[in-house]
């Protein structure tokens, strides 16, 4: 099966969780030997920032010790041969520079998804 997550809800989770439920999933996925990539889409393009966190986070007298970390862990997805698009458009309405973007994200037009799409056999959208 060769499947494309498409990754939109961003930041779903990660106050309680170590991670993202779709990032952890397609890690997972992986591992098994599916064929599977991540599509980031609307505000979940912020993922692919280098360098953010969410450390510091308490509730009352209970603290968040283990942070989630979505750009680490879409950069350990990058280094497991996963494919990572972001929609340009969104990358740049949000003002993301070039810069702060992980290395291998490839960008793609929202006019491109057809094609895209065309070369899985799924598409899950979170």
């Amino acid at each position: 099966m060769k499947a494309l997550q498409i990754i939109e809800s961003a930041y779903r989770c990660i106050v309680e969780e170590q991670d993202d439920p779709a990032i952890w999933i397609v890690q997972v996925l992986k591992t098994a030997g599916g064929e599977v990539d991540i599509l980031l889409k609307g505000n979940a393009v912020n993922y692919a920032v280098s360098g953010q966190g969410n450390d510091g986070l308490t509730l009352g007298s209970w603290q968040q010790t283990c942070p989630a970390k979505v750009d680490q862990d879409l950069q350990q997805a990058l280094d497991a041969g996963i494919k990572v698009y972001a929609i340009a458009e969104d990358i740049t309405i949000r003002g993301i520079p070039e810069a702060q973007l992980l290395g291998g994200i490839e960008k793609l037009s929202r006019h491109e998804l057809p094609s895209l799409f065309e070369q899985y056999q799924q598409v899950w959208h979170w």
